[in-house]
């Protein structure tokens, strides 16, 4: 009897609780009759824009306060949730919210299994010495400033697209800092360059940037239709390029005679990238299933090669200690998989949770409605793109996927261009610039990159109208 009492008084505290503090949450609208509630006029919407702008306000200042940017985005994403699931709970409609959630999980699932291959197959290079050797046969060439400049600008642009724009210009600059480092203005108009060069070169390419990649996965634009992108891309690098390229002094740096060699199955691991890639793209374009599912596949390529490895050292070289394959290392691809950022991926959770969340509360539509509808698709991608200079990218092109604009090819192609280069305007735009900003210890400087934003800018500009006049026929 006690239990019996006991429950029925739990159940009408409960009751009037929910009763209480559904009072605080006036302002409900339903968009349907199994459809979402607008919260936007609501004190739970109200909240979660406030939790969400306090959490990126601690992302921005990172570098000052030292607290990974994961951490204050994951918080946001549990609250925001945590808030709709009371409202959806108090009125009996908690399944709504459950799934909603339970599809922004999914979307991220798919995203997070990518970007861990990917980052697994960067680390496992780096590992084996790829990006060293390289950097070590450019030092050692002799090639004056001028030809390092523009050298480690396109090496960027083209290897962006296949790594990522961090990789890559953390790659460069070791480069630059190794034959400049006697030279600052050397360093700090040639790291302008990289940054710049980086993001246009991961514009147009899939697994060039986490945007480009959430693109595609989206279905907004397929594999082969980023390859549209090239020229403009490359007119977004080119003209800053050609205007800075005059401040670089045309004199020859000390030579170097350092060789570093790559580790035994550093070559294999470059080819099973690619074919990595390659099966990506095939399991979606040609069997019509995600491609986080070719992805996987070709991280198990990775897995049998260490396996090869690791039992070809103890076959082989320990039993020959004087052969010429005595520089066989061990390799652990499991070591490689707990080396990959994972504050990059965790932070990602947190945005596409919050962002998903700020989209069931109603706010995306919202601003669907005064970017897209008011002022027009070209004019709201150019400002995607100045905004992301200031406000990381990801977040801001995963709102726009969760808006779903309707909008042609060369707009979602716009927006993707935009949203990539968009970051080099400013020197914290991009995962690029803040690292070289660190790598360079003070000579590359925000202030020293915003002395050079007219060039940029007008790159950016460049390259816009260069994809409304060689795409024309997407719009």
């Amino acid at each position: 009897m006690n239990i019996r009492k006991n429950k029925k008084k739990s159940l009408l505290f409960l009751t009037v609780t929910g009763i209480f503090l559904s009072s605080l949450f006036p302002g409900v609208a339903f968009a349907g009759e199994h459809g979402s509630i607008d919260l936007t006029q609501n004190i739970a919407g109200y909240l979660s824009i406030a939790v969400f702008c306090l959490a990126y306000i601690l992302v921005m200042t990172e570098e000052i306060t030292h607290l990974r940017k994961s951490k204050p985005v994951i918080l946001a994403a549990g609250l925001i949730w945590a808030m709709i699931g009371f409202v959806y709970t108090s009125r009996g409609m908690s399944k709504i919210a459950e799934d909603a959630v339970r599809g922004n999980i999914l979307e991220y699932a798919e995203l997070f299994f990518f970007l861990l291959v990917a980052m697994t197959y960067i680390n496992s290079m780096e590992e084996r010495g790829v990006f060293s050797a390289l950097r070590s046969w450019l030092v050692r060439k002799g090639f004056s400033f001028r030809q390092i400049f523009w050298l480690t600008g396109v090496l960027s642009f083209f290897i962006s697209p296949v790594a990522d724009n961090l990789t890559t210009a953390l790659l460069m600059g070791a480069v630059i800092m190794a034959v400049g480092v006697q030279n600052p203005r050397f360093v700090a108009i040639a790291s302008i360059n990289v940054v710049v060069a980086a993001n246009a070169g991961g514009a147009f390419s899939p697994f060039g940037d986490i945007t480009t990649l959430m693109v595609w996965q989206k279905g907004m634009v397929d594999f082969w239709q980023f390859f549209r992108l090239f020229v403009p891309s490359a007119v977004n690098f080119i003209v800053p390029a050609v205007l800075m390229s005059f401040a670089i002094p045309n004199v020859f740096p000390e030579p170097s005679t350092e060789v570093v060699k790559m580790k035994y199955g550093a070559k294999p691991i470059i080819l099973l990238f690619f074919l990595t890639i390659a099966t990506a793209v095939g399991f979606h374009s040609f069997l019509g299933l995600p491609p986080v599912l070719g992805m996987m596949t070709g991280l198990s390529y990775l897995q049998f090669l260490g396996y090869f490895l690791r039992t070809y050292k103890k076959k082989h070289v320990s039993s020959k200690p004087n052969s010429t394959i005595g520089d066989v290392v061990a390799f652990d691809v499991f070591r490689k998989v707990a080396r990959v950022e994972w504050d990059t991926l965790l932070f990602f959770f947190g945005v596409v949770l919050s962002v998903g969340g700020l989209g069931f509360l109603g706010y995306l539509s919202l601003t669907s409605e005064l970017l897209y509808t008011q002022l027009g698709p070209t004019n709201a991608n150019v400002i995607i793109g100045v905004l992301s200079a200031v406000v990381d990218n990801i977040p801001v092109m995963y709102a726009v996927l969760t808006m779903q604009p309707d909008m042609s090819l060369g707009q979602w192609l716009l927006v993707t261009m935009t949203a990539g280069v968009g970051g080099s305007l400013l020197s914290i735009g991009s995962a690029a610039g803040v690292a070289l900003m660190g790598q360079t210890k003070g000579i590359y400087t925000f202030f020293g990159h915003l002395k050079w934003m007219p060039a940029i800018a007008l790159g950016y500009a460049a390259s816009i109208m260069t994809h409304m006049w060689v795409n024309a026929a997407t719009f």
